[in-house]
């Protein structure tokens, strides 16, 4: 049977999955997202190349990096995941421009130890102050480990692409005016998106609905209210695309964090 349980502390969102049939749809995350194997196979694409994290391989995902997710065979898969605000993980890092991890999946059993630490700490709702320096160790693990490096700057044409359709959410995407904007076409445009982000301008439109409508179920703790605000159809809606990255519904999800 699958599972999924997500707790947050210290702007960090800590997972826990068991998953046997569930499949994740192509999707990205805006935050970074550091994981462990605890049992079985993940196997996933990413940047358009097949990975396998196999038990105690820690998986490193970067902001807004397309990718889909399932267990490799009918034994099924553990696994946690941390979610982490950029602007966090730039704090502690203390850079002042974006990092990235160029290794998708590393085996190093400190950085394992210090993910599960820092998991087991949110999921077990232990104090913020705790949660804030087991996060700080497991910094320490990936600069030593040097697996971040300066981020490189997107496409001009593709940052102010992803510009306008965050600033447009709450209404029906419309691929004609972001295009005409460039003086593209709409195949061009729809072609040079998913070549620079791995999905298309629609697939990252509703991955930026269903993470504003996550971030404002943590503040409201009301899922009708997110539904209202990000132009959803309604609660059935939200709960088929947030269920298809995140393995439950957003009304589940609220249950979860408070």
């Amino acid at each position: 049977m699958d599972k999924f349980i997500y707790k947050k502390s210290a702007g960090i969102t800590a997972l826990s999955a068991s998953i046997s049939d569930f499949v994740y749809k192509k999707h990205s995350h805006q935050d970074y997202a550091i994981g462990v194997t605890l049992r079985g196979i993940q196997q996933y694409n990413l940047d358009g190349s097949l990975q396998l994290s196999y038990q105690n391989g820690v998986m490193l995902f970067n902001p807004e990096q397309a990718h889909d997710g399932m267990a490799r065979d009918e034994t099924g898969l553990d696994y946690v995941m941390l979610y982490i605000e950029p602007q966090l993980l730039a704090e502690v890092l203390e850079k002042r421009d974006a990092v990235r991890f160029e290794t998708p999946v590393v085996y190093d059993y400190r950085l394992e130890q210090r993910v599960l630490s820092l998991s087991d700490a949110i999921l077990s709702e232990k104090d913020e102050a705790l949660c804030s320096e087991l996060f700080l160790s497991l910094t320490d693990s990936l600069i030593q480990n040097n697996l971040s490096t300066d981020c490189k700057k997107d496409n001009f044409l593709i940052r102010k692409a992803k510009d306008m359709i965050h600033s447009n959410l709450e209404n029906v995407l419309k691929l004609g005016e972001i295009s005409k904007e460039f003086n593209l076409s709409k195949f061009q445009l729809i072609r040079l998106f998913k070549a620079h982000t791995g999905i298309s301008p629609y697939q990252y439109y509703l991955n930026c609905k269903v993470e504003l409508a996550k971030q404002l179920i943590e503040i409201n703790r009301d899922v009708y209210s997110a539904v209202a605000e990000c132009g959803f159809v309604d609660l059935s809606h939200l709960n088929k695309h947030f269920k298809s990255i995140y393995g439950i519904t957003a009304f589940e999800y609220i249950s979860h964090i408070n």
